[in-house]
């Protein structure tokens, strides 16, 4: 049985603008990374630029506008083969964003730090469609590679 991480988020906002936010390189860079390369085409390969040479390839599979968007991860790491979607549902002047990380083989301590910061990130987003401000800062770097190295010696 493969693990899944779930979360829904509320979001004051129109579906319309919520779509553009997860398939848009504007919206993407405001509340997930900061240097992408994102095409909203299927079978397009999005590409998320973690620095230090770490690219993040997503291929989009499912594209349904204002309403679901589906990528598959090209990593091999933990992420092989897993799937993220957002199911976007606009209804009574707000959305309800069923968001998926799916087809995890285990939950481990990386899915559980992944589990976090997915729901950190999806509140950046719920704040970036709700005000238009990101709250990345390309200057500030986690040190979460930092402390995984202490952590993991």
């Amino acid at each position: 049985m493969m693990e899944a991480i779930t979360h829904q988020v509320w979001i004051k906002a129109s579906a319309r603008r919520v779509y553009d936010a997860v398939t848009q390189q504007e919206g993407l860079t405001q509340w997930w990374i900061t240097k992408a390369t994102v095409k909203p085409e299927i079978g397009f390969i999005n590409k998320f630029d973690e620095g230090k040479g770490g690219i993040t390839p997503m291929q989009i599979t499912a594209l349904q506008p204002h309403s679901y968007v589906a990528w598959k991860c090209l990593l091999t790491d933990e992420w092989q083969n897993t799937t993220i979607s957002f199911d976007i549902t606009e209804q009574n002047g707000a959305v309800i964003l069923n968001f998926r990380h799916d087809g995890w083989r285990a939950q481990t301590e990386y899915f559980s730090i992944c589990n976090f910061h997915w729901a950190r990130h999806l509140l950046m987003l719920k704040n970036y469609c709700e005000t238009g401000k990101g709250r990345l800062d390309e200057n500030r770097r986690e040190n979460w590679g930092e402390l995984h190295g202490l952590v993991n010696g």
